[in-house]
């Protein structure tokens, strides 16, 4: 079985990339998006475990069966968390898991 060589350069590449991306990840984090502070770091840490993947794991060049795998667990991981969101959106808002306060009334 060949083995593909990856030259330096793209290993620098990537690298820089994610330092670029973990620069942008920490920028994000001080901005004020609301609610799409999350979706921001989520897709920031996407595209960087993609990258690791890839290269650094040698996914890229991996057989086919290897990326059917890799694939697989990706659909797999999103199933999950389309099950989790769905049954959290489902809660009713009024439930709390927090005891509720209590007042102490001095004589």
């Amino acid at each position: 079985m060949s083995e593909h060589i990856v030259p330096p350069k793209v290993y620098i590449g990537i690298f820089l990339s994610l330092m670029v991306l973990t620069a942008v990840t920490v920028a994000a984090a001080f901005v004020s998006l609301g609610p799409f502070n999350v979706v921001i770091a989520l897709a920031i840490a996407t595209l960087k475990a993609t990258l690791v993947v890839l290269y650094f794991m040698h996914a890229r060049y991996s057989p086919k069966r290897t990326q059917l795998v890799i694939i697989s667990a990706v659909f797999w991981l999103a199933i999950m968390l389309a099950l989790t969101m769905s049954d959290y959106a489902s809660r009713h808002p009024e439930v709390s898991l927090t005891p509720p306060a209590v007042h102490v009334v001095s004589a």
